[in-house]
């Protein structure tokens, strides 16, 4: 989930691996680096205000999505532990720079969504936020009822971005919206 002004959950503790303070961590990101490249990251638990702790190394797991990490002061199972349910956290101001095509998910925030409908776009609602802890789904306000949907965020669902004019369109299966 986005915290609209600062911060993106770029990954998500979800245990202790082994004995010695390693931690389990699922990725909502593409950069690497983050589970990997030693350095001060920002950990969160539920709504608690983001704690900085060093991450000291990092290796993603073979075949998956996850990453094995250490953090400098955590040093038994227990303690890692406690980390369970801790979502990892960047600054939204300090984000990698993209390629042309590319966009980071928090752009999706705030943008109009249409839909094609008699071959011809019509605004439905706007995405609001993102569920990111375990798929990826756009939060949509409705306008015609302010009702909030979740959409799967997957090409066949979401064709088409268009982030320089404020604009997505989802191609939803029949009912999708009325969930």
């Amino acid at each position: 989930m986005i915290n609209e002004n600062e911060w993106l959950v770029v990954g998500l503790i979800t245990s202790p691996h082994g004995i010695n303070g390693k931690v389990k961590v699922n990725s909502f990101s593409d950069f690497e680096e983050r589970f990997i490249k030693p350095g001060i990251r920002w950990v969160q638990k539920e709504n608690e205000f983001p704690a900085e702790l060093e991450l000291t190394s990092g290796f993603k797991q073979p075949g998956k999505e996850t990453f094995i990490i250490s953090f400098k002061g955590i040093k038994t199972r227990n303690q890692a532990n406690k980390l369970k349910k801790y979502k990892i956290l960047v600054k939204t101001n300090i984000l990698p720079k993209l390629n042309k095509e590319e966009f980071h998910l928090m752009e999706l925030v705030n943008l109009e969504v249409k839909i094609l409908e008699n071959k011809e776009l019509k605004i439905i609602g706007k995405v609001i936020n993102l569920e990111n802890e375990k798929n990826n789904l756009l939060v949509i306000q409705l306008l015609k009822n302010e009702k909030k949907v979740l959409i799967p965020f997957v090409k066949e669902i979401v064709p088409l971005i268009d982030i320089k004019h404020n604009f997505l369109i989802i191609t939803p299966p029949k009912g999708l919206l009325e969930l």
